[in-house]
């Protein structure tokens, strides 16, 4: 009987100890998430999350990548090869074309990440000065060409009063600025901050100025794991979320664990935190205003013929997010 005691009290004493271990010590459910592109502020609490061990406590193991764009990161999620994506919030309209994912919050509004660069010793001292000058986008029927519209059209000048030429992102566009082949672009506001630490770009105006009310980047979801292992993206984008309400009450940690994935030096880092971690989302939600608005946006630049209905390419099943305090 004794014996038997001592038995039993022992199993007791393991099985109280396992229920005591934190999740994160227990094994974590590898899960493999993609970003549209490699530079970004916005893209960094997927390695800021797994670096601070935030997924962890949601028993998740993230692991991360990168693409050239929307359109390779939706491919990417389209073949199994990622769960999760982090894209634009125009970039929804896969899901309405065919592609088996959907959008499970919004986490980010305005795009205030999006700007218009000049050349740093540009004639262009305000919005004004941009009527009938010549934009570089990244590709015709692109956002960046939607909201070079868009302030055409809010100054009045109509919807052509901006010329616009399709220069590619990144490093040509910039090209593009420098040779003064063009009088500004749309892009990156970051790579604005960076070029204007050199003196050779500088920001002229962030476009959440013009788009107050937007969804610029989202969660994606492949479709079947939304359907068959719910409980893995509710973690995933609990995890996500904590990430962000981490991020915004530990500034130097964030800054310098964004840096150290960007590497845009600390001073542009600093300057991104200000400017857009108040504009991430606290509960996923998406804003009905902004929904319209992105809806308006497809039909303009022809990437839909008519207006889809919403659960053609998002769920609301894991909103609002709410976070254990």
């Amino acid at each position: 009987m004794l014996e038997s005691r001592a038995l039993f009290g022992g199993a007791s004493l393991v099985m109280a100890l396992a229920l005591a271990l934190p999740r994160a010590a227990q094994a974590l459910e590898t899960v493999h998430a993609g970003k549209a592109v490699a530079e970004g502020y916005v893209f960094t609490p997927l390695e800021i999350g797994a670096k601070e061990g935030i997924f962890a406590k949601y028993g998740l193991d993230v692991t991360s990548s990168a693409f050239a764009g929307d359109a390779k990161l939706q491919q990417a999620l389209a073949a199994g090869s990622i769960d999760f994506g982090l894209g634009s919030g125009p970039g929804m309209a896969f899901a309405v074309k065919g592609a088996p994912v959907r959008a499970v919050a919004a986490y980010f509004g305005p795009p205030a990440d999006i700007a218009v660069t000049v050349k740093y010793d540009s004639p262009i001292k305000a919005v004004a000065g941009l009527k009938g000058k010549l934009m570089a986008v990244s590709t015709v029927g692109s956002l960046t060409a939607w909201l070079t519209q868009r302030i055409s059209m809010h100054e009045g000048w109509g919807q052509d009063g901006i010329r616009i030429i399709a220069t590619g992102g990144g490093p040509a566009m910039v090209s593009a600025i420098v040779t003064g082949a063009v009088d500004a672009g749309m892009g990156s506001y970051e790579t604005a901050l960076t070029l204007q630490e050199k003196h050779q770009l500088k920001p002229l105006v962030t476009m959440d100025k013009f788009v107050p009310r937007f969804i610029t980047h989202v969660i994606f979801a492949r479709k079947d794991l939304i359907d068959h292992k719910p409980a893995e993206v509710d973690s995933f984008v609990k995890g996500f979320f904590a990430t962000l309400d981490w991020m915004s009450h530990h500034r130097d940690e964030t800054i310098a664990d964004a840096d150290s994935v960007v590497h845009d030096g600390p001073n542009v880092m600093a300057a991104t935190y200000d400017a857009e971690t108040p504009l991430f989302s606290k509960t996923g939600e998406f804003d009905p205003v902004a929904l319209k608005t992105i809806k308006e946006s497809w039909l303009a630049l022809h990437i839909l013929d008519t207006e889809p209905k919403d659960d053609q390419f998002l769920t609301r099943r894991f909103l609002p997010v709410k976070l254990a305090r």
